[in-house]
């Protein structure tokens, strides 16, 4: 590499880093206004579990929030509607496909791993499971809502339904919001997992916080964002206490991302490797006609109240120090001072580099005065080189007929080949 390409690098080098700088300071500042109150009074927010689960307790239950969930219960007389006359199905025995022949290359992974999915739920919850269900698989989520039975409404946010007492499931290939994260696999295993869950308790009731958490946690779904969620939440106090979520979950948006994230870290709390037992005895025991809650306190030993408590515990433990430490405002200043010290070290180094070269080019340009005033005065000590020996000359040019021999100047008692 040229000096001059070496220079021009390390020039657009100092250009980018100084180009992330100015986009990451005012990313940061917002990622702090956004960031909510995440201290207070030298502390977390994070109130001790015990009072925790008193004070939501005390918060007023919000009757209006009663939307349509992404598993609703319709009347067992409802029926399942015919596909449309386009649709193309594909029987895979238990489970049937019904879709465009246009999205058969995006139905084939569901296809694919539709066995597989039915072979993990059934071994989470101890029984089998998914014995006959129907997939209609969408385009767009207004096509979505023209498959639906009638009379089953369901959120506007919602990406699939799972009408789990008929084994019915819808899907939409493209999401509800344009450019917003959609995996259809994703929502495939959730719903299927809200069905599975339907047939291993008989269709017993159980809260509906246990059901959304179930399929969260069982379908695979990303858990990075859920995180995030827990951690604004815990650091906020604005987790949601379970009696709340009984049997409604929140329409808006942000507060739903909340119930959701709740939910399945509950029941990833009760599906810990050293309950997986516990878990599935408590199945057995809803699907054998008791209720949700004794049938938890006989296979933990714990009611919903103590298991919200001990829960909150795990959260505080989990969710008070390390949100601090990764928090966004946090990332982005570590960043910032990342990038103003690779800036620093890069200027630093650079500028060294610069001196170098512009100490070794003013030596160059003296011995070029030098040689050329030499030259001039005609005191050039030329040196011929003949078979290895340096012989001195005051011949400028070679006899005629030889061999031109290769000059050499002698400087400050180094020698320099001529060119």
């Amino acid at each position: 590499m040229t000096r001059e390409a070496g220079r021009t690098r390390a020039r657009r080098i100092v250009t980018l880093l100084t180009a992330l700088l100015m986009f990451l300071l005012p990313m940061a500042a917002w990622a702090q206004a956004g960031a909510g109150p995440a201290v207070r009074k030298g502390t977390t927010s994070v109130l001790p579990a015990e009072a925790a689960v008193t004070k939501l307790k005390q918060r007023p239950p919000a009757a209006a929030e009663a939307p349509p969930s992404d598993a609703p219960h319709v009347a067992d007389e409802t029926k399942v509607p015919k596909p449309p006359a386009s649709f193309n199905t594909h029987d895979a025995g238990w489970i049937r496909f019904s879709y465009l022949p246009a999205v058969r290359e995006r139905v084939q992974p569901l296809i694919d791993e539709a066995d597989s999915v039915k072979r993990q739920l059934t071994e989470r919850l101890g029984v089998e499971v998914l014995s006959d269900v129907t997939v209609y698989v969408a385009r767009t989520p207004g096509e979505m809502a023209s498959l639906a039975p009638e009379g089953a409404p369901f959120p506007k946010y919602a990406a699939g339904v799972a009408y789990s007492n008929l084994r019915f499931v819808l899907l939409t290939i493209h999401p509800v919001h344009p450019n917003s994260r959609h995996e259809l696999s994703e929502v495939f295993r959730h719903e299927l997992a809200h069905v599975a869950l339907h047939e291993a308790v008989k269709g017993r009731h159980v809260p509906r916080w246990f059901n959304e958490g179930f399929a969260v946690f069982a379908s695979g779904e990303s858990s990075f964002p859920r995180m995030q969620t827990l951690w604004t939440a815990t650091l906020s106090n604005d987790l949601l206490p379970l009696k709340r979520m009984e049997r409604s979950f929140p329409e808006d948006a942000q507060t739903a991302s909340v119930a959701y994230a709740e939910a399945a870290d509950v029941v990833r709390f009760l599906v810990r490797k050293q309950d997986k037992e516990r878990f599935t005895a408590m199945i057995d025991r809803i699907q054998g006609g008791q209720g949700f809650e004794p049938a938890m306190r006989d296979s933990y030993g714990v009611d919903l109240a103590g298991l919200e408590y001990e829960w909150r515990e795990d959260v505080a433990r989990r969710y008070t120090f390390w949100p601090v430490l990764f928090s966004g405002s946090f990332i982005w200043a570590f960043a910032i001072g990342l990038f103003a010290w690779g800036f620093r070290r890069r200027k630093k180094r650079d500028k060294v580099t610069l001196a170098r070269w512009s100490r070794e080019e003013a030596r160059e340009e003296e011995l070029r005065r030098r040689i050329a005033e030499a030259a001039q005065d005609g005191r050039v000590h030329i040196v011929l080189s003949r078979g290895g020996k340096e012989e001195p000359s005051q011949e400028l040019m070679p006899p005629v007929g030889t061999e031109a021999p290769v000059p050499k100047v002698e400087h400050d008692g180094q020698w320099h080949t001529l060119h």
